[in-house]
């Protein structure tokens, strides 16, 4: 009975013709996915069939890889005799591929699908240097960040040429800003 009334529910969902195909094929995953994590006793054998076809099918990467990394827990935990550690990894296991679904059907309002604000110059050398942005720096606090900074950076210590450059010209850049 409960099956009909997923099913039921799944088909007057995509009723609508605004709901694309692969949309449909998200919705139809997570709810597969919470089918099996809301049972008293999971099955992982479907567990593991389920998350192979998205590893498969999916178009989004961040679900594919979480799907993919899943499989061989969800194996190991579908046999008889896994024990309580592989049976709590499968878990949380599917408890990735569940929250990454959530975070791909979840409806966006406002500016959350925007992308993020690029830095301006001095603020991407405030944050090279580990500096804070919102306030005015004095040379001393400059050249004591680039020192900090510079000892890993530095090709000597392991760094390579060009991030150390670029922390030479940040540096030289926030004290003419002054």
């Amino acid at each position: 009975m409960e099956g009909a009334k997923t099913e039921s529910f799944t088909r007057a969902l995509y009723s609508f013709s605004l709901v694309l195909p692969m949309d449909k094929q998200l919705w139809e995953w997570k709810l597969g996915v919470e089918r099996i994590w809301s049972a008293a006793a999971p099955d992982y054998g479907e567990a593991a069939r389920l998350a192979a076809e998205i590893a498969g099918a999916s178009e989004e990467a961040m679900l594919r890889q979480a799907a993919t990394q899943a499989l061989p827990s969800l194996r190991n935990a579908s046999h008889e005799n896994a024990d309580r550690s592989t049976l709590s990894a499968a878990r949380r296991r599917l408890c990735v591929i569940h929250d990454v679904l959530i975070s791909l059907t979840a409806p966006r309002f406002g500016k959350r699908g925007n992308a993020p604000k690029l830095l301006t110059p001095g603020e991407r050398y405030r944050q090279m240097l580990g500096l804070p942005l919102g306030r005015r720096l004095s040379a001393p606090e400059i050249h004591q960040a680039y020192k900090r900074a510079a000892k890993t950076a530095h090709p000597d210590t392991g760094g390579n040429v060009r991030d150390f450059l670029e922390l030479s010209a940040a540096q030289d850049a926030l004290l003419k800003e002054r």
